[in-house]
């Protein structure tokens, strides 16, 4: 069996490592490309490690740099520099797998030229959807793309739906009737709101379950991380908002639940460990050995599932209000909340201001339909210009 070609876009954060986790231990695999903004010393560590044919270093302050580390390494690694050398990568001929890591709407392009390619793409950038969702959708379809999720909820609504697969390779939405998204509550679940205002950085980062990125592990204590995966499997799965809803799930064992007409409930359940989802993206139809224990049924002696209440999370709230309002809302909803989380991180602002500064961008700047990649970035552009006047303006 000839190796599939994999490039990882974003190989330094937490998806990106847990891909190379499973590279080590297959040899179905010949690793392309991967990437990396700023995080140089771990990027050339990668390189000594699985000798890539080209790595790429986002920031090109730091090409001299890197382009010594090769030198000095014993490794046939090409480099490549800038943004445009993502695009590059992720849709190169030679490349039959793409995992898209990056974080954030800096994964945008990339991902796209990647569907525009007809790649494979194990998605965990949701930026792509919420920025770009039907026209991203409708490439993909168009060129023969096929999207795998891998953040762990969608991969257990696309493990659950595969039981529902017609002849012709089409799911039976028919028989659907509810998709639940499973939510950990993040850190501050049993908080006094009072106490919001109080939160540090520091608090907000300390997840209870994942081990994730800081961004990422802000957008999850406010619970914008689970509003942004509900507009995310919107596209993913073709399903009306009201048939998508999110639980809190704190143990973070069962991750996603489908609802069927006739009272049937699946649920995909898993020890909470990326390598399952991105191995199950990797091989499928096919599963491969992950290296994540198997749960054990009998010492789980209590999983709770809870009601959210979006009066405490308000990030939730406007991530539904966004994805009922369509058109641009997701974009400026998603680019507020990236400039607000980094204000919150560098200390400019307070936890609780994070979802003010995004309703106040959502209220000022006019919906419209993104109809190009164009009009996408012109959008994410102004909102973000917009909080950052808000930010400077309270401070």
């Amino acid at each position: 069996m000839a190796k599939k070609s994999v490039t990882i876009l974003g190989s330094t954060g937490s998806v990106g490592r847990s891909s190379l986790d499973l590279m080590r231990s297959s040899n179905e695999f010949d690793l392309f490309a991967i990437t990396a903004n700023q995080n140089e010393e771990l990027l050339i560590k990668q390189c000594r490690e699985f000798n890539p044919r080209i790595a790429v270093i986002g920031d090109e302050n730091l090409a001299d740099s890197c382009y010594g580390s090769l030198r000095r390494s014993d490794c046939d690694t090409e480099l490549k520099v800038g943004r445009d050398a993502l695009d590059e990568v992720a849709s190169d001929s030679a490349v039959d797998i793409v995992i898209a890591a990056i974080v954030g709407s800096a994964g945008l392009n990339s991902t796209i030229n990647a569907a525009k390619s007809g790649k494979r793409i194990l998605l965990a950038n949701k930026e792509a959807l919420i920025m770009s969702g039907q026209l991203f959708m409708k490439t993909a379809l168009e060129s023969g793309s096929t999207i795998i999720p891998i953040d762990s909820e969608h991969s257990g609504i696309f493990q659950c739906l595969n039981n529902e697969k017609s002849e012709v390779n089409a799911i039976h939405f028919k028989n659907v009737e509810k998709l639940v998204l499973t939510a950990s509550g993040g850190p501050f679940l049993n908080l006094d709101p009072s106490e919001f205002k109080h939160i540090t950085p520091e608090m907000a980062c300390a997840h209870p379950t994942w081990k994730m990125g800081k961004k990422i592990s802000v957008d999850s204590a406010s619970m914008m991380n689970k509003g942004l995966e509900l507009i995310e499997a919107h596209h993913l799965f073709n399903v009306d908002m009201p048939k998508l809803d999110a639980i809190i799930h704190p143990q973070s064992i069962v991750h996603a639940l489908v609802y069927f007409l006739d009272g049937s409930v699946l649920a995909q359940l898993a020890n909470p460990d990326m390598r399952i989802p991105i191995a199950y993206g990797l091989t499928y139809p096919r599963r491969m050995e992950s290296g994540v224990e198997h749960l054990d049924l009998v010492e789980l002696t209590d999983l709770q599932f809870l009601e959210v209440d979006e009066d405490r999370f308000p990030c939730l709230k406007l991530a539904r209000l966004a994805a009922k309002e369509g058109g641009s809302s997701p974009i400026l909803l998603n680019a507020a909340n990236e400039i607000a989380v980094e204000a919150f991180l560098k200390g400019k602002i307070s936890f609780v201001k994070i979802p003010q500064i995004i309703e106040e961008v959502m209220m000022k700047i006019p919906c419209e339909s993104p109809a190009s990649i164009a009009i996408i970035h012109d959008l994410d552009l102004r909102a973000r210009q917009l909080s950052n006047q808000l930010i400077n303006k309270g401070s």
